[in-house]
């Protein structure tokens, strides 16, 4: 962490400028969670602002503000900032809108930063920062957080969603809430890195927009990694701009979402959909870590419950094991002949306000193989009901856990039926409280997916070509081979009567192609099972192209894949692999990567295609050549690696899988053209 950054984050002294609304409630904020430092307001005609002196100027401060609010207008922004730095301040919060984020404002923020010199900025158009452990704001607003020990920290390019996850009542310890604004200087990834050093924080959430800079995200998983923190990502907004002017499947299979979603996961951070699971993905890694495994038990008094977490759990790719011999007799022995001993447990009523007999219980379940064992239980309205009975359910909990030191979550049916206050109990005592049996189920599928130790592989990066072409079919399968992508033996045609002389001389069965099409079969230019020259002919005068390609069919056929590479600005390269032929729209079949991705990773990602049960001999039938399709692939990626600077996109549809071999049938590349 820089200097800069750590004393912005746990400032001892803090400036605020300006006498507005905004710097009155940084001011009132701090007071209110019992910052210790000093604050200093800043405002060049008032003696005080909220009942504090205040001083004329940054110079006229008694020393360098650790860390300071600027809540004055754009323009006075920057000259604030200038002030700060000349002083030798740690960091300042910018508050004002109305830099990069608007027409007239880029080049004041290339003032901002050129003013900031050293110093560390966050925003501008920033909420700034509230240090839930120091009890230090930089924050113009209420917020729901109170001190804590230790907690997650979260990172929000939105204020608004930084304040919402403030006011969550589901126990979740917050240590930060920060807001990046526009991140003019200082990035998502570089806070979050800085925010994983404090040993006070056990886990990162990040609300990510956009990634603007994937080797800053880098370096911050492999800080995660280094220091044993997890991180998850709540990724927001789409682009549909690929799909609407793709040339080929893969630039529409792609697009942000999947380039997005094939970073993170290659960083080993965990992903949500919802702030739902956001919360509660980050109290389960905060009290548990990262799950070793999918493996869970469920335990409820009821089997509509338990109905209910198996449903759930096989949506989210959780397992329920069944539950050892041992378990069962020692769970028939406490529960009865009523009861049906299993994984999810359903264990009635009988032993509800028997401690002793749910302690035991619960812990019979918590099998060490587990990453995870659950108790449903939903609590009483405390305005309307009595809630005694679960008080010994509670207890019962906390001793199961001491008792086996095994990961233990208990878990609310409905989100609203876990109050704040039992939710803080069960963290006290090492439990993760958990609201709604949906935003469990993904939250325990996102803490078994964050990050292992293995080294993080670059992404491959290059600036984009100014204009590009594309290669005629013929072209791009030559360029292939080149790289060891196998292509059917084939020969081009100006006239009907040529395609006729060389399908005879490549010998029959042969297919013809008509050039010039991106979607050769949308538009009737693929004609097979060519048996003839005076097939061929006819097929080729029908077609009325403007030049032909005749090629070997190739037989053997087991299953048809799509396999293509699309540059995406955000992200990388995306590596699509996919059902192919006229299954790419149909079965909606596809994995992604970012390029290079070793041959262990591609072949995960094949076993994961629903298709991937005809590449491995479906009902008796035989197995593609997987090391046929894995060396296509590693092919198809080397060519894109030493033609990154030029290239656009490159597919292969369909490659077609035999027991023997993967030969590139259709070949699509769009690349910056040669300079002839």
């Amino acid at each position: 962490m820089s200097a800069g950054l750590e004393r912005l984050l746990r400032p001892r002294s803090i400036a605020v400028v300006g006498g507005g609304e905004w710097c009155k409630a940084v001011i009132e904020q701090n007071r209110k969670m019992g910052f210790a430092g000093e604050i200093w307001p800043v405002h060049p005609s008032r003696d005080t602002v909220a009942d504090l002196r205040a001083f004329s100027s940054i110079d006229a401060l008694p020393e360098a503000p650790d860390a300071t609010f600027i809540g004055v207008n754009r323009h006075a922004t920057i000259d604030t900032v200038r002030s700060l730095s000349a002083r030798g301040a740690g960091g300042a919060v910018c508050f004002a809108s109305g830099f990069r984020e608007t027409a007239d404002g880029v080049d004041l923020q290339t003032s901002l930063l050129d003013a900031a010199g050293d110093m560390t900025l966050l925003g501008p158009n920033c909420y700034g920062l509230v240090n839930y452990l120091d009890g230090a704001l930089l924050w113009p607003d209420q917020h729901g957080g109170n001190r804590v020990e230790s907690g997650a920290a979260i990172v929000t390019q939105s204020s608004n969603i930084a304040i919402n996850l403030t006011m969550q009542t589901r126990g979740l310890p917050l240590a930060y809430a920060l807001t990046a604004g526009n991140q003019a200087q200082t990035g998502l990834a570089q806070i979050g890195a800085a925010l994983l050093e404090d040993e006070r924080v056990s886990v990162l959430g990040l609300h990510v927009e956009g990634v603007d800079d994937i080797r800053a995200f880098e370096a911050l998983a492999q800080s995660s990694r280094r220091l044993g923190k997890p991180v998850v990502v709540l990724k927001v907004g789409t682009s549909d701009h690929a799909r609407a002017a793709a040339l080929s499947h893969t630039a529409s299979l792609a697009g942000d979402e999947a380039g997005a979603n094939a970073l993170f996961q290659r960083l080993g951070m965990g992903q949500v959909h919802t702030l739902s699971e956001f919360v509660e993905t980050l109290k389960l890694l905060h009290v548990t870590g990262p799950l070793p495994s999918r493996r869970i038990a469920s335990m409820s008094c009821s089997g509509g419950e338990a109905g209910l977490i198996a449903d759930a759990g096989h949506r989210h790719g959780l397992e329920f094991p069944p539950i050892s011999g041992e378990q069962e007799r020692t769970l028939r022995s406490l529960l009865g002949p009523l009861v049906t001993p299993s994984n999810p447990l359903d264990y009635h009523t009988q032993i509800w306000r028997d401690e002793d007999a749910l302690t035991r219980t619960f812990s019979t379940m918590m099998d060490a193989s587990l990453a995870l064992t659950l108790l449903i239980l939903d609590f009483p309205r405390g305005d309307r009901c009595d809630q005694a009975d679960w008080d010994r359910a509670i207890s019962a909990c906390l001793s199961a856990r001491k008792q086996t030191g095994r990961n233990f979550a208990v878990v609310s049916s409905l989100p609203e039926n876990l109050p704040e206050d039992i939710a803080s109990r069960f963290i006290a005592g090492g439990i993760a409280p958990l609201n709604g049996l949906e935003e469990a189920c993904a939250a325990i599928r996102c803490a078994a997916d964050t990050a292992s130790g293995a080294k993080i592989r670059p992404v491959l990066l290059a600036a984009a070509p100014d204009s590009v072409s594309t290669l005629s079919e013929s072209e791009a399968k030559a360029e292939l081979a080149e790289f060891g992508v196998s292509v059917p033996k084939s020969t081009s045609a100006a006239i009907p009567a040529q395609a006729a002389a060389a399908a005879t001389e490549i010998g029959f069965p042969v297919v013809l192609k008509g050039e010039g099409f991106a979607h050769k079969s949308e538009n009737g230019a693929v004609v097979l099972n060519l048996s003839s020259a005076a097939d061929v002919e006819a097929a080729a005068i029908k077609m009325q192209a403007t030049g032909y390609l005749v090629e070997q069919q190739i037989t053997e056929s087991i299953a048809e894949l799509l396999i293509g590479i699309v540059r995406d600005d955000a992200h990388g390269f995306v590596l699509t692999m996919a059902a192919g032929g006229t299954l790419t729209e149909l079965l909606k079949d596809r994995q992604s990567l970012l390029v290079p991705a070793s041959a262990d990773t591609v072949e995960c990602a094949l076993d994961r295609l629903k298709i991937s049960q005809l590449l491995d001999g479906y009902r008796g039938a035989p197995a593609a050549s997987r090391s046929a399709i894995i060396s296509t692939i590693m092919s198809l990626q080397e060519y894109v690696r030493a033609n990154a600077d030029r290239l656009s996109e490159v597919e292969i549809n369909p490659l077609i899988c035999g027991p023997n071999h993967a030969i590139a049938a259709d070949a699509l590349i769009s690349r910056e053209a040669d300079n002839d």
